[in-house]
């Protein structure tokens, strides 16, 4: 399937006009990057709601905090340059950081990302960089089993902001008139997964179960 316009700006109901230079390059985005159905199309732009502001802040705002000033020298980051840490803050909608991933998002797109990280903010490119991210972590499987907490970790590290992400995500399932989903149950649905396939039954989606859950995506 494919967004429409309509449903975009329903899922980003406080945006008003500064959604339309980026709504004709976001159904091609997602048919790309095969965020193609209402399930993963409602996790994705809840996520993206939360992580922009509703598409408000293309660019990680600097304050600095002590977490950024502690992107400089972060080699897992591949920030290994001086200057790194700022040059490669948070760009685009799902707030890319580090150097090591504007390289891999730009060869991706096919962009100089390294040359000029900010490309990834403006209209043409920016939803195009969080399919990237999206898909480059595999989290449409994740979608597709509505384990919207383990993808707000996966994205973000932690739960941050979860409580409003959920809100943008109930809110986009009824756009799509999805069901509502019980999030408490996320952590025995993960163990039940894990108990099928023969893995420690801990509810928590480690390398081994995600793995497993983007394997039998395939087989599906």
């Amino acid at each position: 399937m494919t967004i429409t316009e309509e449903q975009f700006h329903r899922m980003m109901p406080n945006a008003g006009r500064r959604l339309d230079a980026h709504w004709p390059f976001i159904p091609l985005a997602l048919e790309r990057g095969q965020i193609d159905t209402p399930e993963r199309i409602a996790a994705f732009m809840a996520q993206l709601a939360h992580e922009s502001g509703e598409y408000q802040w293309m660019e990680e705002i600097w304050g600095p905090t002590e977490a950024q000033l502690g992107y400089e020298g972060r080699a897992d980051l591949g920030n290994t340059h001086p200057g790194d840490g700022i040059r490669f803050k948070g760009h685009g909608p799902i707030q890319i950081t580090g150097r090591a991933n504007h390289r891999e998002c730009g060869y991706a797109l096919n962009l100089e990302l390294e040359l000029e990280p900010t490309l990834i903010c403006t209209p043409g490119y920016a939803t195009a960089s969080a399919v990237w991210f999206w898909n480059s972590r595999k989290l449409s499987p994740l979608a597709d089993r509505r384990w919207f907490v383990t993808i707000t970790r996966k994205i973000n590290g932690g739960t941050n902001g979860l409580a409003e992400r959920c809100a943008y995500w109930h809110h986009n399932r009824a756009v799509f008139n999805l069901p509502p989903v019980n999030l408490a149950a996320e952590t025995d649905d993960i163990k039940a997964f894990q108990r099928e396939r023969g893995l420690v039954a801990d509810g928590i989606v480690g390398p081994i179960t995600h793995a497993a859950v983007v394997n039998a995506a395939k087989v599906d």
